[in-house]
């Protein structure tokens, strides 16, 4: 299990963490590893169905994606996280409770403004005209990190080189 990896993309919503979580998936399964995705949205319709979005109900559902990626790493899987998690504490928590040896925190860092230009899903617009309440980086908070292993910016960075700059961290 040594060489098995937590990849915890953290970042705004927008921000890229899903592609990068696909194409990064696809280039381990190319190497002939087993990988799993753990995808915010998806998992807040299964995992996570009876939560909201407050605070203590992010807390929650952080808390459910890490004892899931902690098990999905003993059972012999590369586990990749796409999920905003905005606080830094879960994010620590997430560190301690998988390894620090395990665990790589890659902030997807694009801008604010770009990712309310992609706004894949409607959200920004829903939150600046107060028809959604706390939306990360609007009216709830998003604490980033002070010390990834891999920043990303995808305003900046293309899909594949950013693919690569985590696969060349990880050694692979």
């Amino acid at each position: 299990m040594g060489h098995l990896k937590v990849i915890w993309f953290t970042g705004l919503s927008g921000a890229g963490k899903s592609s990068l979580a696909n194409q990064l998936s696809q280039a381990l399964v190319k190497e002939g590893h087993k990988v799993s995705i753990l995808d915010g949205d998806v998992l807040r319709q299964k995992l996570s169905h009876d939560l909201g979005f407050s605070d203590e109900d992010r807390i929650e559902h952080m808390r459910r994606v890490i004892a899931l990626s902690k098990q999905q790493l003993e059972d012999g899987m590369f586990v990749i996280t796409a999920l905003i998690s905005p606080f830094k504490e879960m994010r620590e928590l997430a560190r301690q409770t998988i390894g620090q040896e395990q665990f790589i925190e890659v902030y997807v860092n694009t801008p604010l403004s770009v990712c309310e230009e992609r706004d894949t899903k409607g959200l920004y617009q829903k939150a600046r005209l107060g028809l959604i309440k706390q939306m990360t980086g609007i009216d709830s908070a998003y604490e980033a990190p002070t010390n990834p292993e891999v920043t990303i910016d995808t305003s900046q960075d293309e899909i594949n080189q950013s693919v690569l700059k985590i696969l060349n961290f990880m050694n692979i």
